[in-house]
């Protein structure tokens, strides 16, 4: 049986199958903050909450990751197995803009504004044969989006 096992710890955890994002909060001016941080470089407070990340947003910008990113600490496939993939930020309101893989790299496909979702995304196996995973953001579907699940 694969496990899965996050990319990197103290960025996400996996709950029920599904990414959760763990950011800081000021406790002084509230400024949200992602990855964890332990002061705050709004107003330079340093006592900061954790807090789980909206899992639902709004796609800001983004672009498309078109050749392999430095291995180590790269994960992914890379020469001619190496696929591209969608990179944005995506706005989680009352929080901030996070950056994350996307699971579409399509143009045609992306457009600002549009609401996304927080979603495992599969890197590659480790050693163990675990599935080693990361947190990506998904273009909600139009069938959740007007609550239609016909």
């Amino acid at each position: 049986m694969t496990t899965t096992v996050a990319v990197a710890d103290g960025i996400f955890e996996i709950r029920d199958g599904k990414p959760v994002l763990l950011g800081t909060r000021c406790t002084n001016c509230d400024n949200h903050m992602y990855p964890r941080q332990t002061g705050c470089p709004r107003c330079l407070f340093n006592e900061q909450e954790d807090v789980e990340l909206a899992t639902e947003g709004t796609l800001w910008t983004w672009t498309v990751q078109a050749f392999p990113p430095k291995a180590p600490p790269y994960l992914g496939p890379v020469g001619d197995d190496f696929v591209p993939y969608g990179v944005g930020y995506v706005e989680l309101a009352g929080q901030l803009r996070v950056e994350g893989r996307l699971t579409i790299s399509d143009p045609e496909q992306l457009k600002i504004g549009m609401p996304m979702e927080l979603v495992l995304d599969p890197l590659s196996l480790d050693e163990d044969g675990n599935q080693v995973v990361t947190y990506a953001f998904a273009p909600v579907e139009a069938t959740t989006q007007n609550g239609d699940q016909s």
